[in-house]
């Protein structure tokens, strides 16, 4: 069950959050962090169900929103990836103490790896759940289109998909030239990633957003040898399904 949302207040922003503190007898044990999608908030199905797994094994679980996202202050499209990266540090750093399993849902892979080079010292694990990284260069910008460049060049931001017929909701998220050109110094997989700890990705098959071949890519860029990835082959980019989230907590029980 979710609960009500607390806020983080800094000076120029409210970050939404929840948070379960560890049992006493959990209390040695490492505490869960989870970073959410593109567009996505902490009450999405995997974010839940891991409350609610720490919730009956009594471990300390933080989940909460980026600037734009849920119900955190801001816009969603003025913000980048440099932007959710420092709201997750100000949330790591003032809400949460001791060793982390950092876990990382699809642009939160991508989030919890640079969360991991800024804080090797805090990091228990990292499981990345079709984890993301430099998708703005290695995914969205070499299937631009012409007309969406021209578009992004002119307006500031594009559409990746064409919009809906009238009358239905429009859900596209936004892609701006922001986002875009704040992504290349954002990059992680140019160079060796050291995460002293265990790494574990898990990855659909069947993923029509991240392509599975970036968890091999992503594995040869980690700097140690603790590296699993899971493959499930009828898996989708979401991996929401119930057996999909039970695999995911024995991924993350056995870090």
């Amino acid at each position: 069950m979710n609960q009500t949302p607390l806020k983080l207040t800094l000076p120029d922003r409210q970050l939404a959050y929840q948070q379960r503190i560890a049992s006493p007898g959990n209390s040695h044990r490492a505490g869960l962090f989870f970073m959410g999608g593109f567009g996505s908030d902490m009450t999405g199905t995997k974010a839940a169900f891991l409350d609610e797994r720490c919730a009956k094994e009594g471990l300390a679980y933080t989940r909460f929103d980026y600037r734009g996202h849920g119900a955190s202050s801001g816009r969603f499209v003025d913000g980048c990836i440099g932007d959710w990266l420092d709201d997750t540090l100000k949330v790591f750093d003032a809400l949460t103490s001791g060793k982390q399993v950092l876990i990382g849902s699809s642009m939160g892979g991508w989030i919890g790896l640079l969360l991991a080079k800024a804080r090797p010292e805090r990091v228990a694990g990292f499981v990345g759940v079709a984890a993301a990284p430099d998708f703005t260069e290695d995914l969205i910008r070499p299937a631009m289109t012409p007309e969406q460049t021209a578009e992004m060049e002119r307006s500031g931001l594009f559409y990746e998909q064409p919009a809906p017929p009238q009358g239905q909701t429009d859900e596209r998220l936004p892609i701006t030239k922001h986002l875009m050109e704040d992504g290349i110094s954002q990059l992680v997989l140019r160079d060796n990633l050291r995460i002293d700890a265990p790494v574990r990705l898990l990855q659909g098959q069947r993923d029509t957003d991240v392509p599975w071949q970036t968890a091999l890519k992503l594995a040869e860029h980690i700097d140690q040898t603790d590296v699993r990835i899971t493959l499930i082959k009828d898996g989708d980019h979401r991996l929401s399904r119930e057996r999909d989230l039970e695999l995911l907590w024995q991924i993350v029980l056995s870090i």
